[in-house]
């Protein structure tokens, strides 16, 4: 109930953006998660061509995110939002005609480009959108994209069975629609005049050594939200012998992002400001690598009575790792635009995402490599601990920037982010000026001080 009101207090885009994301991933997890074995499988291609394939879609997307960062902040976020929805379109109709080698890479690579222009200026157009509220907006966007997974995976599964060329239109209908919703309905921001050239405006966020320092410090965050879909999978399959443990382990840990999110994140605001406990709730998600350290060597089960607490033990790691990324996500995205100008949010909120694709990215080759190293060498223990290494060391490094008031967070007596922003460099940098959400109090900056100090 409290979520529910939460979203009825929010202005009227805001609301259409929670909708917007809810589709959006509904529409992503009704064909992608089927497409490996769609082409692999239903059109007999080798295991290098899925690879090939599923690439094109990551590289245009991790590599593109700054050109829909950047088109945000100059064409405004309502503009690039839809154009990425009406390229998801064209791009998850090609996959219903993919039959073929290049018709399967045009596909993937339109379909990852139009993620690469709507996920910033989605984000953008939030963080300009819920003024001092960022993290609770973002908070309500994570649960209405949990509810769009979990419909797509449901949906798509009973299609699938029916013809993969069906979840591909049906995904594509959804993306159109939102296309013409969102042209219709979504308003239009004004546009912050002011731009000098792209290149010029890149080397100024490059130069933003605060943004960096944390874009790294938060790296393990990435790598280890990651392992939900590669290594925790692979655990739970090879403890319970149970092809279903992935679906398991991922449906347990959206029921709890339904009911906790946005109670966890308002809780945490109201208590020194999501910021404070980031670190924390890193350094939670390396701690959900320790409990599947009790079953990792554990030989394969005889009896239903082995697999049900071995189970449990892994689905304890998930609801682990989810609950660190509940506390995480939120202040995480509600601190990017705080690091430079207004006029930049999109481009921060891009780079931010190409660095964190190509971390997961490292990351996952690094883990998979620790993997095979510990199936050789008989240390099952190995990928786990080094997840937890990776877990640990990132929440200390966010801890420590947030103890040494690096980041550009208003603390007692310092100021407000925008002066964080000028004392490094950042021209440009104007105070980020609250605009409260409906029936939502008015708060000073002193008061805003207190609380988040």
């Amino acid at each position: 109930m409290r979520t529910l009101r939460a979203v009825r207090e929010c202005p009227l885009a805001l609301r259409l953006l929670f909708i917007n994301q809810c589709g959006i991933d509904a529409g992503f997890y009704l064909l992608i998660p089927f497409l490996a074995t769609y082409i692999g499988h239903d059109l007999g291609m080798s295991a290098a061509v899925v690879g090939l394939v599923l690439g094109v879609r990551n590289l245009s997307q991790q590599g593109m995110y700054i050109i829909g960062g950047t088109a945000a902040d100059r064409l405004g976020p309502r503009v690039v939002i839809i154009a990425g929805c009406a390229l998801r379109t064209v791009g998850f109709t090609l996959f219903s005609f993919g039959n073929s080698l290049p018709l399967l890479l045009a596909a993937s690579g339109i379909s990852g480009l139009a993620a690469a222009l709507f996920y910033p200026a989605v984000r953008s157009y939030v963080s300009h959108e819920s003024g001092e509220r960022k993290a609770e907006a973002f908070a309500l966007l994570n649960v209405f994209a949990t509810i769009g997974s979990l419909v797509g995976l449901l949906v798509g599964s009973v299609l699938y069975l029916t013809d993969f060329r069906i979840c591909a239109l049906t995904a594509a209908g959804l993306f159109a629609a939102l296309t013409i919703a969102q042209a219709f309905a979504l308003p239009a921001r004004e546009v912050t005049s002011g731009h000098e050239p792209i290149v010029r405006e890149l080397r100024e966020v490059l130069a933003n050594r605060r943004f960096l320092c944390f874009a790294f410090a938060t790296t393990g965050m990435f790598v280890m939200e990651n392992q939900l879909y590669m290594l925790l999978p692979d655990g739970a399959q090879q403890v319970s012998g149970w092809g279903g443990a992935e679906a398991l382990l991922l449906s347990a840990g959206a029921v709890a992002n339904l009911l906790f999110q946005f109670r966890i994140t308002r809780s945490l605001e109201e208590r020194g400001g999501g910021m404070r406990w980031v670190g924390a709730g890193i350094a939670v998600i390396g701690l959900g690598f320790v409990p599947p350290l009790l079953v990792c060597d554990a030989a394969p089960p005889r009896s239903v009575g082995e697999v049900v607490p071995r189970l449990l033990v892994m689905v304890s790691a998930s609801l682990l790792l989810y609950l660190g990324g509940m506390v995480a996500y939120p202040p995480v995205l509600g601190l990017i635009p705080r690091f430079g100008s207004e006029r930049l949010t999109g481009t921060y909120f891009g780079l931010f995402y190409v660095l964190s694709g190509a971390t997961a990215a490292g990351g996952n080759a690094v883990i998979g490599w620790v993997m095979d190293v510990g199936e050789r060498t008989g240390r099952a223990w190995l990928p786990w601990v080094s997840c937890l290494f990776f877990g640990l060391a990132s929440g200390s490094a966010v801890a420590w920037l947030y103890r040494t008031r690096v980041l550009p967070c208003p603390y007692p007596g310092a100021g407000t982010a925008a002066e964080a922003a000028a004392a490094d460099g950042v021209p440009g940098a104007v105070p980020d000026r609250a605009r409260l959400l409906p029936g939502q109090p008015r708060v000073t900056d002193e008061a805003a001080d207190r609380r988040r100090g």
